[in-house]
């Protein structure tokens, strides 16, 4: 009988530490991708014809620098994106 090999090599906490690594990677794409579509339905709601480049700077920003990208673009897109 060939005996159980631990499938992550016996590294100390090794599944928790890939779960985590998972849920922040889904989670650092979930809040620009979130964050951008807030801000381009509150842009064509109000009838910003740049709702789609403010959605895009929104993402961009969060992709880049998380959640100070996402922060910044939202506090420039409400001083002064919204009519």
């Amino acid at each position: 009988m060939i005996p159980a090999l631990p499938l992550f090599g016996g590294i100390p906490g090794g599944p928790e530490l890939i779960l985590i690594f998972l849920m922040f990677a889904i989670f650092s794409v979930l809040i620009p991708v979130g964050a951008a579509y807030w801000v381009y339905q509150d842009a064509q709601a109000r009838g910003n014809d740049d709702a789609t480049l403010w959605a895009i700077v929104t993402l961009a920003g969060g992709l880049f620098a998380w959640l100070v990208g996402v922060a910044a673009a939202i506090a420039l897109y409400v001083l002064v994106g919204r009519d």
